[in-house]
């Protein structure tokens, strides 16, 4: 998730280790050690794009890593305050507790997310994804954060624990809910006839009411909107043919580095790829769009048929920003509140009468 959310979840994990005299310097560590693991994000190449999609949510984010990111972070504090904990008294013993359960949150965190993490390398390099919570969600952080400042400020562990019951819950209805849109995109795909592969659901930008669908049918990608409350309702989207490279790249060297990063990006995206429809030779991640019922790749690799065959492909953002994200923004909001959402159920019986 985002660097505050993973801030804020580990301050409320060190509040439930830390005595009352202990609860502002353990919110302190357990704040900066839960989001230590995505100094990930500096393992990066100026010759290789892709070497950061690689070791994001790797290693560091593993659970056989949790003692050691904790031990880094607990040796680094120790002695970046060693001078203050002769002052106080503070253990080294207490000061790793703090950064062991801050950062023993981060990991799992990450997996309720969309992107996948690789909790269980080095055993397995499976990315863990469990849908059940938007990247950036203010319904999660903003009310968590408050609840937990009151915690810290007046050293109560019943305050801590309420926040860490609320971060349980709201976990737990993103599961509920991800359960029930991924029913309704299974009744969608029925009711078009489709045998879908691949099927799942992700909640779209900041909320748990609407979700992407995305699955493949045949050499296509389906991709729609459900918006998910009493009754589902559905924001009929699109569909974009699968990559494929014999078709969409005849003339790419199968040994070539471009054709290797082209599997590497597979791999991040868990197959789910497709054509850019303003750049042919872009390959991109159909699963993210801020509109959930609309492909526009919010990130992708493109090929060059002109270059040599040690040389990498370009990776680019094509996030929206300025007036052209906060149209969009609108679109979504207009989405979560249901305008011009079709129920499911008239959807199935106009395709079956």
């Amino acid at each position: 998730m985002d660097p505050l959310t993973q801030g804020v979840v580990g301050i409320t994990a060190s509040q439930l280790v830390a005595k009352r005299s202990q609860k502002m310097i353990a919110a302190g560590l357990g704040f900066c050690s839960g989001m230590a693991a995505d100094l990930d994000v500096l393992i990066k190449s100026d010759t290789d794009p892709l070497l950061f999609l690689e070791y994001h949510r790797h290693f560091t984010h593993a659970l056989v890593f949790i003692p050691v990111g904790a031990l880094i972070c607990a040796l680094i504090f120790a002695g970046v305050f060693r001078h203050w904990r002769r002052r106080s008294e503070l253990s080294f013993g207490a000061i790793y507790r703090f950064c062991f359960a801050g950062y023993a949150t981060h990991a799992v965190l990450d997996a309720c997310t969309t992107y996948g993490t690789q909790l269980f390398w080095p055993f397995s390099d499976a990315r863990i994804a469990w849908n059940s919570v938007s990247v950036v969600d203010p319904l999660f952080t903003l009310p968590l954060l408050t609840i937990i400042l009151v915690a810290v400020l007046r050293r109560s562990h019943h305050a801590a624990l309420f926040a860490m019951v609320y971060a349980l819950g709201y976990l737990g209805v993103g599961a509920v809910q991800e359960h029930r849109a991924l029913d309704a995109a299974r009744a969608l795909a029925a009711s078009r006839g489709h045998a879908p592969v691949q099927l799942g659901v992700k909640p779209s930008f900041g909320n748990l009411i609407v979700w992407k669908s995305v699955y493949r049918h045949g050499d296509s990608y389906y991709v729609d909107a459900v918006r998910v409350l009493a009754k589902p309702e559905v924001y009929v989207g699109v569909s974009a043919p699968r990559l494929d490279l014999n078709q969409h790249f005849p003339w790419l060297e199968r040994e070539s580095q471009q054709a290797l990063d082209v599997a590497r990006f597979a791999w991040f995206s868990n197959q789910h790829l497709g054509i850019d429809p303003q750049n042919p030779n872009r390959i991109i991640d159909i699963r993210y769009s801020l509109i959930p019922n609309q492909i526009t790749g919010m990130w992708g690799i493109t090929l060059d048929q002109n270059a040599t065959t040690a040389s990498h492909v370009a990776w680019s953002n094509s996030r929206p920003a300025g007036d052209a994200a906060r149209q969009r923004l609108r679109e979504l909001w207009q989405m979560i509140r249901g305008d011009g959402a079709q129920p499911l159920d008239s959807i199935i019986r106009n395709r079956t009468s």
